[in-house]
């Protein structure tokens, strides 16, 4: 029997039934992900295995660092072949990394192919692979509706034209919708480089000078509206460390002065900037009927000399400690006190927080936005694995209500990336058999399968409206 099989991660008959007759045909609703729009409008192919499977992917890239894998042989000028069979060689030293079923489960699911990766398979795998790749229907498109997809939004910068996404909905051939999602982090980045020049691009995109607060939200709130009319309805922020300070409207401008002509912020002035733009977003999100996501606690670009050398996104960031209740809450409650607040997912990276935010989200329920309107996000990066799946799930169900939650996303750069949504199913399922084999909760088939489907699917049908 192949690793990969039917009761792959099914570890009781309840389970079993469940992923098999409600988890497994369900479509997919990729909320979050960073695929490249112009590469599905082009409707991209790939020269080899090593171009689609490590290509910009940092999980692979740094489990073969840390099995002393030179870095030539990663992202240098080794040949494709030769970093493919680096990779295959790090592959037997994965067990117990997600990385290992991963890998396996996308070589199957898109290759046919079913063996286990290592060093003596490698040429093998390497000629199936490519001669799958070289196939007029492998391309990108084809590989995005083979993996059931529906809904997939990407990633999108305050400046983007979306000239992609405009190509690909005005091909009525290719079925899944392909939604643009604004992510505005170089916005609420103040304190780092390039600023004022992004300012300067954003100033001629709207037509005109943006020189103060009124014009700067002015701007973005075009942007916004932009992004609305092509169709985005959501909206996504790297919120590393949370902050919160509140400023008078003269100390605003005078940070965005400050700011505009490179002069250095002190950290309590970044707080107030960020704090203002998140406000003053989040008031556009709640116009548009927009859902916000708020992804906290990343440690990036650890080591300089790779970001000098490499730059960002590319396997040195860690997780971060530094604390998130007190400002959450005051940023949450700032938007909210006047009605201001939107749909809100939060992810923490430190699953130290997961018990903070399935608690928080509590706090700002209900209303006129419906049920669950603040959901407490999916394992996140390094809590994309069977554990911190288990734990987000089960700190949700402890003190919140599982049965509401949107389920998982992709957050990934790979097209070959969706058999994650399958591993999450797979978890929830068994997670749920085990309950209902232990006796803790009722063995009503039509009951969890209906719960199942809606975790799987529906639930972000409804929640994002799309």
């Amino acid at each position: 029997m192949s690793l990969i099989n039917e009761n792959f991660m099914l570890k009781n008959s309840t389970g079993k039934r469940l992923y098999e007759e409600y988890a497994k045909d369900m479509p997919i609703y990729d909320y979050h992900c960073h695929l490249n729009p112009k590469m599905i409008a082009e409707n991209s192919r790939f020269k080899n295995i090593t171009e689609i499977w490590l290509g910009g992917d940092h999980y692979k890239w740094r489990a073969m660092r840390s099995n002393g894998v030179n870095e030539e042989f990663i992202t240098g000028s080794a040949s494709d072949y030769e970093k493919f069979e680096a990779f295959c060689t790090t592959i037997p030293y994965c067990i117990g990394n997600p990385l290992y079923h991963w890998s396996h489960m996308e070589l199957k699911q898109y290759f046919g192919i079913e063996d286990i990766i290592n060093k003596e398979n490698a040429k093998s795998i390497w000629e199936r692979a490519n001669a799958v790749i070289a196939k007029d229907d492998f391309n990108v498109r084809s590989l995005i509706e083979k993996s059931n997809v529906a809904v997939l939004c990407t990633t999108d910068d305050l400046i983007d034209t979306l000239e992609y996404h405009d190509a690909i909905n005005a091909d009525d051939s290719f079925k899944t919708k392909v939604l643009p999602a604004l992510r505005p982090d170089k916005l609420l980045n103040i304190d780092k480089a390039g600023y004022s020049e992004y300012i300067e691009v954003l100033s001629k995109i709207v037509g005109f000078e943006i020189k103060d607060a009124t014009t700067l939200i002015k701007a973005v709130a075009d942007r916004v509206s932009y992004f609305h009319d092509h169709g985005a309805r959501l909206s996504d922020h790297a919120l590393d460390v949370v902050m919160f300070e509140e400023a008078s409207q003269d100390e605003i401008e005078s940070i965005i002065k400050k700011a505009l002509n490179k002069e250095t912020l002190s950290k309590k002035e970044v707080a107030q900037y960020r704090t203002y733009i998140l406000i003053e977003l989040g008031k556009l999100y709640k116009k548009f009927g927009w859902a916000q996501q708020y992804h906290i606690g990343a440690l990036r670009n650890n080591n300089t000399r790779m970001f000098n050398k490499l730059g960002a996104d590319v396997g040195f960031d860690s997780i971060h400690d530094e604390l998130v209740a007190e400002p959450l809450s005051k940023l949450m409650d700032a938007l909210n006190v006047e009605g201001n607040l939107p749909k809100t997912i939060i992810y923490c990276l430190n699953a130290r927080d997961n018990d903070v935010l399935a608690t928080m989200i509590g706090n700002f329920q209900g209303e006129e936005d419906g049920l669950m309107k603040i959901q407490f996000g999916s394992g996140w990066w390094f809590n994309d694995q069977r554990d911190g799946m288990e734990k987000q799930m089960i700190s949700l169900a402890n003190l919140s209500l599982l049965r509401r939650f949107v389920g998982m996303l992709t957050d990934s750069r790979s097209f070959i990336s969706y058999p994650r949504h399958d591993y999450f199913r797979r978890i929830l399922c068994n997670l749920l058999g085990k309950w209902a084999e232990e006796g803790e909760i009722p063995m009503d088939m039509e009951l969890l399968g209906s719960m199942v489907k809606e975790i799987s699917f529906e639930n972000a049908k409804q929640y994002f409206n799309i």
